[in-house]
């Protein structure tokens, strides 16, 4: 992914992949997932799925090696929640 693309682009490109890592799970969702989907409470996401999810993430930008931890830990500590606009945020900072 190139520098330039947008903060749409890269939250179109997290929700497709988001999209397909759950769309196996027969969850019923309320809503199609947005920038204010919650990776835990709506999706139960667990430490697994958290990982899968990142590798995908470099995977579908072509950029290994970004910081997660920057994003999935705070003081130490595993950050509770995290939502789909934390992502974006994370990889428009981090691309």
């Amino acid at each position: 992914m190139k520098k330039t693309d947008t903060r749409s682009e890269i939250e179109t490109t997290v929700i497709s992949v988001l999209t397909e890592l759950v769309e196996d799970w027969d969850l019923e969702m309320e809503e199609e997932l947005n920038a204010n989907t919650r990776l835990i409470a709506d999706l139960g996401f667990e430490s697994i799925d958290v990982v899968q999810f990142a590798v995908s993430l470099e995977q579908s930008f072509g950029k290994d090696g970004l910081p997660f931890e920057r994003l999935f830990m705070r003081n130490g500590d595993y950050v509770e929640e995290i939502l789909v606009c934390d992502v974006v945020q994370f990889l428009e900072n981090n691309l």
